[in-house]
């Protein structure tokens, strides 16, 4: 999920949380495209994006496909929308490269695949969903990783997953010295399918000016993804180190099972009272009631379902 690089104690409050549920459904796919705080005149943007991606998934749902398969396929619309902070569109390192991180995680056999420091390939999550087939390891990363997705028949993509605006990033919080966020952050997804399995996904960039070799909690099951038909998915969003610190899509998907319908709200509130830390996570019950919190201004989503559709900022 999630995307920063250290993360000290804040000393400002966090925003006050969002949170939304909607009702349980036969299957759902829920969509993020990072929390964060993206400029008014592009959250419409976001929020159609989101949408189009929630549609992408919803679509393998109806002709009754996997969950597994309704996240990877929301998350690929992202990762190839410049707009989000995934696949094409990333930020840039302290390098001046690529390093992108993606998970996905299937509930019903507790199935994953996860990719860190992956350099430039057009859809990690897709390599992700490699690594899970594959059934050995769970999690690849760097050179690694780079060396089994050329081996998958992945093609490396270069400089053409740079976008004119990743530079121009890099060079302002080079300014500054800091490490910055981009278009809202980590992007992700969560589904239940009509089988009643969940499943999760999640992709990022990172922050811009992140440390070479820095890992979020994006890959890190437990921490910015989980799935669990027992109990429900996650895909988390935000200050990464502070959800690795606190594993909080697990704990989200633990309160969900003790029938806390408003787990979203109480970990993002955990989140920003433990460590003033900023983020958003998204939920779906195995009764299939998708929901989502965050504490920063904007949260982007879309979310799809027999009959409904919701999309904002």
């Amino acid at each position: 999920m999630s995307s920063s690089s250290s993360i000290p104690v804040r000393a400002a409050l966090p925003e006050p949380i969002r949170f939304e549920r909607f009702p349980a459904s036969e299957h759902v796919v829920l969509v993020h495209g990072g929390a964060g705080a993206v400029p008014e005149a592009s959250r419409a943007a976001h929020a159609a994006g989101c949408l189009r991606a929630a549609h992408a998934g919803a679509e393998v749902l109806r002709a009754g496909g996997r969950a597994l398969d309704a996240v990877c396929a929301a998350v690929i619309v992202l990762e190839d929308d410049p707009l989000f902070n995934a696949g094409t569109g990333a930020c840039l390192d302290e390098s001046g490269a690529l390093s992108l991180d993606a998970a996905v995680m299937d509930g019903q056999r507790l199935d994953a695949g996860a990719v860190a420091c992956l350099p430039a390939f057009a859809n990690p999550v897709r390599i992700a969903l490699r690594v899970l087939e594959a059934g050995g390891p769970i999690l690849l990363s760097g050179e690694g990783a780079r060396v089994y997705a050329v081996a998958q028949g992945f093609a490396p993509a270069g400089d053409a997953m740079v976008t004119s605006a990743a530079r121009p990033n890099l060079a302002d919080a080079k300014t500054r010295g800091a490490t910055l966020g981009w278009a809202g952050g980590t992007v992700g997804a969560v589904a239940r399918d009509a089988r009643g399995h969940v499943a999760a996904a999640t992709s990022t960039g990172g922050k811009t000016n992140k440390k070479i070799g820095r890992v979020g909690d994006t890959p890190i099951l437990g921490a910015g993804t989980y799935a669990d038909d027992a109990l429900g998915a996650a895909s988390a969003t935000g200050d990464g180190e502070a959800f690795m610190r606190l594993l909080l899509s697990k704990s989200a998907v633990d309160a969900l099972a003790a029938g806390r319908a408003d787990a979203a709200r109480e970990v993002i509130a955990h989140l920003g009272a433990r460590l003033g830390a900023l983020g958003g996570i998204l939920l779906v019950s195995p009764r299939g009631e998708a929901s989502f919190a965050r504490n920063t201004e904007t949260m982007s989503y879309g979310v799809v379902g027999p009959g409904f559709e919701v999309c904002g900022t």
